[in-house]
């Protein structure tokens, strides 16, 4: 060990006497700087603004514009300059021979060499630290862990940079050609993971060997063994097989027993990758304060239920527009994207079903017209290159699963123990379900799933069409990740009129009746409310004499016509609403909007105290003067102003009682139109939130799955812009002259001597 230090000292001597060590230093600290303060100025600037800012951690040192990810992607520049003279040096000017024909072994050698870059590496890491001990004084609690995490997967990465270039440097006597050639090996691992992904075993093989992302995660703050592993185990290849090259140079060995050695290693090193990459072998360490690349608590309660084979399918309709998120050459980065569940549930299983039909990509059809499915599919896999095992037919992948009322988009079904469930992909920028999905999915496996069933049969509005005023958005859109049939229920409607309410209704909802129901819907109704199960009634003002012999059941009373309100810019019907003050958390919890909760043509309610319920006020009117109007004014008259007037009039009511030993849980609302497609669409309103809230309540908060993590802390600059543009000096001008000057200095008197 000692002979390794002294080889080590010796050689870092050396660099130091090259102006490349010293130019290095200077362009990578004023490279560093210039993005950090870019980015923390940015931030100092918008605050001023009135601008509020969350996890100004991450957002400095991650991200898509993070000072991390932007060294990661220019940090292979620097290495070939500082390795290319590590060995070539040795063998232009001879003194190989000499360390050869010494004492020395050549495993001392090469860990010499390997020890020293990786030492002046560690500079490039203490000159981000001092970066990061600016943010410590600038930003209010800074997450140290989250960048102390990313520090870690930066130094791996260059370290593993720097034994390829050592490995390059045995090769070659001249180190321009060591420098080129370490670029092209590194460009190669960058590349490599893309290549092969079609062919089974291989393609793990190559994904494996792939270097591109791999200090992403650590970047991020999730340590992940595999990624630290291959770093050690890539660094390890190349110091291995520096060391057979000299070794052949000193020793008498033949050609067959020197490949024999070089395979040996690398299908050691790739065994030893495959086998630790492996989910049940893999291990995480989450550096985050709030924990943000591991499952959330909630998550880890529905996974922990969770104990055999779980099996994962992806259904891959060649002709639907979101066909290459899952593509042979995708299966890798796709299985990557559960990682979050891998590593609690290793036993995950990901098969992938490739099959063509009919889909709702109109622009293919549009640009292929007179085609046939068969024919499109065709063309999709010869364009393409595309390789599958087996692409089935539209007959074929009836007789396994039936995606038509699925629109034959691609999908994925998870089965666990004898259950199955759908999870699906959306049109949204994201696409890919997250975890709030993810988690609803595996829970309708392990638990009751909450049934909403809708009334019909009395010109209710429709879960099934997309106007205005129907509720396929919120309920039963398959294309919307928030829709509640993608948040873990199930949603269907039944004809009261002449069916029963099904037995597993959790909750049942009255949607705007606009006749009078029949008598038996009235008593099937009744005897559901009277076993204590949940109710949403929605009402409109034109229409809610039609539910009266439900709500005078319930103790509630509407307005005889609907409220107006003096606005400057809103029709009279356009209610600014607001939550009721006190509302007791223990008996529901809602979320304060942070943005209005609009009521377009609402009534009032009023609850009878001696109906048997307890009456809570959720929303209402501010305390903005209301009256009582015909529908459809344009303008509030000055006749109607001078009639009796209210503020703070009750808009949406939950009613409680206990029936049985539970909790029965009732929500009536004087406007349809909340839950309606437009309004859970409408930009800037909070009304989705409360949409949620109440269905969560209904639940017992069950569902949907409550992935919301604790507030950050670090969303607060601390520090002023005078200061910041001191350190900007310091780190840009200062630090950088220093250098040189202690460079030249060093240079000079070395040369004297």
């Amino acid at each position: 060990m000692k002979t390794i230090y002294r080889l080590a000292k010796t050689e870092l001597n050396t660099m130091f006497y090259s102006p490349v060590a010293w130019v290095v230093l200077v362009i990578f600290t004023i490279q560093s700087s210039w993005k950090f303060f870019d980015s923390i100025e940015r931030f100092e600037k918008s605050q001023k603004l009135g601008m509020g800012a969350s996890n100004i951690t991450q957002s400095l040192f991650s991200g898509f514009s993070g000072l991390f990810p932007e060294i990661q992607n220019y940090l292979y520049l620097y290495v070939p300059l500082l390795t290319m003279g590590l060995i070539s040096r040795e063998i232009n000017s001879g003194s190989i021979k000499l360390l050869l024909s010494s004492p020395i072994t050549i495993k001392d050698i090469i860990l010499g060499k390997f020890l020293a870059i990786a030492a002046y590496c560690l500079l490039f890491m203490v000159i981000l630290g001092c970066i990061a001990g600016v943010a410590y004084f600038s930003v209010e609690n800074l997450d140290i862990k989250f960048v102390l995490s990313g520090l870690i997967g930066l130094y791996l990465l260059v370290c593993t940079y720097a034994a390829i270039g050592l490995f390059m440097s045995c090769l070659t006597s001249y180190q321009v050609v060591a420098a080129i050639s370490t670029l092209v090996v590194l460009a190669g691992l960058n590349f490599i993971g893309k290549l092969w992904q079609e062919v089974e075993y291989v393609k793990d093989i190559t994904y494996f060997l792939s270097i591109a992302g791999r200090a992403g995660e650590m970047i991020d703050g999730l340590i992940i063994s595999k990624d630290v592993l291959y770093f050690i185990l890539v660094s390890g290849l190349f110091i291995g097989i520096s060391i057979f090259k000299l070794q052949t140079g000193r020793d008498a060995q033949s050609t067959p027993k020197r490949v024999l050695k070089y395979t040996a290693l690398v299908v050691l090193v790739l065994a030893l990758g495959y086998i630790t990459s492996r989910a049940p072998l893999t291990l995480y360490y989450d550096m985050t304060r709030n924990k943000d690349r591991t499952l959330t608590e909630s998550s880890q309660k529905i996974v922990n239920k969770i104990d055999g084979d779980i099996t994962i399918t992806t259904y891959v309709n060649l002709l639907d527009i979101n066909y290459f998120i899952a593509l042979p050459r995708s299966q890798n980065q796709d299985i990557t994207s559960f990682d979050k569940y891998s590593r609690f549930l290793p036993q995950i299983k990901m098969d992938y079903v490739y099959y063509f039909d009919t889909s709702t990509n109109t622009a293919l059809y549009q640009l292929n017209p007179g085609l046939t499915d068969a024919q499109l599919a065709k063309k999709m896999v010869e364009s393409q290159d595309l390789k599958f095992k087996k692409l089935l037919t539209p007959a074929e992948i009836h007789k396994i699963i039936d995606l038509r009322p699925e629109q034959n988009r691609l999908i994925r079904t998870i089965e666990y123990n004898g259950k199955k469930t759908y999870l699906r992909v959306y049109d949204d920028l994201f696409k890919m379900p997250m975890e709030k999905e993810i988690s609803a999915a595996l829970k309708r496996l392990v638990t009751d799933v909450p049934k909403v069933v809708f009334v019909t049969g009395n010109m209710e509005r429709s879960i099934d069409k997309n106007g205005d005023k129907n509720y396929k958005t919120g309920f039963n859109e398959i294309t919307f990740r928030y829709s509640l049939i993608n948040q873990g229920f199930d949603v269907t409607s039944v004809d009261v009129n002449a069916q029963d309410i099904p037995a597993q209704t959790t909750i049942l909802v009255i949607a705007d009746p606009k006749s009078e129901l029949s008598q038996g819907a009235v008593d099937r109704i009744n005897k559901y409310v009277d076993q204590g199960k949940n109710l949403l009634v929605l009402a409109e003002p034109e229409t809610n004499s039609a539910l009266a012999k439900i709500t005078d059941k319930l103790g509630i009373n509407f307005t005889k016509q609907a409220l107006v309100q003096e606005s400057g810019e809103n029709a009279p019907d356009y209610l600014v609403s607001e939550f009721a003050k006190n509302i007791d958390p223990k008996m529901i919890k809602v979320t304060p909007a942070k943005n209005i909760i609009p009521f377009l043509g609402s009534s009032g309610i009023t609850a009878n105290p001696n109906s048997g319920f307890k009456a809570t006020t959720l929303l209402k009117t501010n305390s903005n003067k209301v009256w009582e109007a015909p529908a459809g004014i344009t303008s509030i008259s000055e006749d109607l102003k001078k009639q009796p007037s209210q503020s703070d009039v009750p808009l949406v009511v939950a009613l409680t009682r206990k029936v049985n030993g539970r909790d029965q849980k009732i929500i009536v609302s004087g406007d349809a139109d909340i839950m309606s497609n437009s309004e859970l669409s409408r930009g800037g309103s909070g009304t989705f939130q409360f949409f949620t809230d109440s269905f969560s309540w209904l639940t017992n908060y069950e569902f949907p799955i409550d992935t919301v993590r604790p507030p950050s802390t670090d969303n607060k600059i601390i520090t002023t812009a005078n200061a910041l543009f001191m350190n900007r000096i310091l780190f840009i001008t200062a630090f950088p002259l220093l250098i040189i000057l202690l460079g030249a200095f060093i240079l000079i008197r070395r040369n004297r001597r």
